[in-house]
């Protein structure tokens, strides 16, 4: 496929690596519609995307509520004369220790099941319900060859503080490789990236010897761009013989 005429759906899509992705296929080409719970964020998007002269729309919704999932993918497919993409990009953090010591009491702390939970029902449960209901409008609607890409990221390998996140991600790939065998009588191929540290409004309040200790163990002493993990995007959608892989973005970083 040429992401050209593609009508493609992103989640997350008012800042960062989301906003990056949807204004870079508009460029390209393609139709998009985004969704984010950031109404303002939306707006911004929106006028950024304005100059490229394709179709454009946001919806703010929640990705981790089946009822915002259904009503997203039907009003976007409605928009946009159907949908053949979809990028499965939102996602958040919770960080903390499974367990740890307070350092004035000495009591043992726990981290929270509500912060588990919450990071998993937007970062694995969310992108289940979008594959499901973006494969399901896409074989309804008989639109034809589909692609789902998938945003994990180089903490699947598990990252220290980040329990919650890393078994997201994880799960994430795997079901990239068990949806492409799943989907594939459908003509629906499915893709992953798993980015390194990128260069996102996170990073900016970040101080210096902060950001120095984050780099130095990646190999190319830098974090990546939002241009690059594009590109990687944009070869899943393109490549009509990728399915069922993770592309690893991430400098040479290993954790």
């Amino acid at each position: 496929m040429n992401v050209k005429g593609m009508n493609i759906l992103v989640t997350g899509g008012a800042s960062g690596m989301g906003r990056a992705f949807v204004l870079n296929l508009a460029k390209d080409g393609a139709n998009v519609a985004f969704c984010d719970v950031n109404e303002a964020g939306i707006a911004e998007t929106i006028a950024l995307a304005a100059e490229h002269g394709t179709k454009v729309v946001g919806f703010k919704a929640n990705v981790g509520s089946e009822e915002d999932v259904v009503a997203l993918v039907k009003n976007a497919a409605e928009a946009l004369g159907g949908l053949n993409g979809l990028i499965n990009n939102a996602g958040i953090f919770r960080d903390g220790l499974l367990v740890k010591l307070d350092k004035e009491t000495g009591a043992v702390v726990k981290f929270p099941l509500s912060k588990w939970n919450e990071v998993l029902n937007i970062d694995l449960t969310g992108p289940f319900l979008l594959t499901r209901e973006f494969a399901a409008q896409a074989i309804e609607r008989k639109v034809g060859p589909s692609v789902v890409v998938n945003i994990s990221s180089v903490a699947r390998h598990g990252n220290r503080g980040q329990g919650n996140y890393s078994a997201a991600k994880a799960g994430l790939v795997a079901d990239t490789k068990l949806w492409a065998m799943e989907l594939a009588p459908y003509g629906i191929r499915t893709g992953a990236i798993a980015p390194g540290f990128v260069d996102t409004p996170i990073l900016a309040g970040m101080k210096p010897e902060a950001f120095e200790a984050m780099v130095k163990p990646v190999p190319l002493r830098r974090v990546g761009t939002t241009g690059e993990i594009y590109a990687g995007v944009r070869f899943i959608l393109e490549c009509d013989y990728f399915t069922g892989r993770c592309i690893d973005i991430d400098g040479g970083l290993t954790i």
